[in-house]
């Protein structure tokens, strides 16, 4: 069982590795789009909160625009009742008065519904304008980001083509291998050099060892000899006897 386990062990680490080889490619090939991709997606959303945004805000313009009619409208009422009283007509200025309350009743109920729409509206410009200013800052860091991996990927694969630990493909690995084959090849051929001659005859060899030493010591003679002429002083010449006369 523990071989089977060590087996199926080994396999299993095979077979990730080869998957998360397997990824280490794709990502190394989609990394950029992706990078880019992502940047699209936080665009994308932005586009949906700006639509959000605009709902809220056009709400608000909306409620603001009803109240500042309805303030208007006080306003009118009240220049109404002072038309009336200038005219000396107190009852038609108390039917003014009367309508300029309703209306004041109507622009106190909307004041805080205008005032809470106002501020979400002025609270969503600002988370807008955040969100745009992340977003050029993130597009910005994405081309940094692929700039550097890029750098660092190659940086990678020289570092591993220079230590010979790359891909199995790897050209350097790869002569390494024929180098080693060589070396394995010449070991070979030492051995069974050296099996063909250990059947020789080991006394015939010597004897012929000593021919050739005795050729070797017959030359050293003759250069000894000559040496030993070249030293010796030269002869006086001898004189010749006058004749007798």
């Amino acid at each position: 069982m523990g071989f089977l386990k060590d087996l199926f062990g080994r396999g299993g680490r095979v077979v990730r590795g080869q998957v998360n080889q397997g990824l280490d490619s794709v990502e190394d090939a989609t990394f950029e789009a992706t990078v880019k991709q992502t940047v699209r997606d936080m665009r994308e959303e932005l586009t949906k909160t700006i639509n959000a945004s605009a709902m809220a805000m056009s709400n608000h313009n909306r409620l603001e625009a009803e109240y500042m009619k309805y303030a208007r409208q006080s306003e009118e009422w009240l220049a109404r009742a002072n038309q009336a009283l200038d005219a000396g007509n107190e009852e038609l200025a108390r039917k003014a008065l009367a309508k300029k309350a309703e209306t004041d009743q109507q622009v106190g109920a909307m004041l805080p519904g205008v005032e809470s729409a106002r501020t979400a509206s002025e609270q969503l410009k600002q988370k807008v304008g955040e969100l745009k200013r992340r977003i050029d800052e993130a597009d910005r860091t994405a081309t940094t980001l692929v700039a550097r991996r890029n750098a660092a990927v190659a940086q990678r694969k020289v570092a591993q083509a220079l230590s010979g630990v790359g891909e199995a493909d790897n050209a350097f690995a790869a002569l390494k291998q024929f180098e080693e084959g060589v070396a394995r090849e010449e070991a070979k051929a030492k051995a069974f050099d050296q099996l063909a001659s250990s059947g020789k005859d080991e006394s015939l060899e010597a004897e012929f060892a000593e021919l050739q030493g005795s050729s070797v010591d017959s030359d050293l003679a003759k250069l000894k000899a000559a040496r030993y002429a070249k030293a010796l002083p030269a002869a006086p010449p001898k004189q010749i006897a006058a004749p007798e006369s």
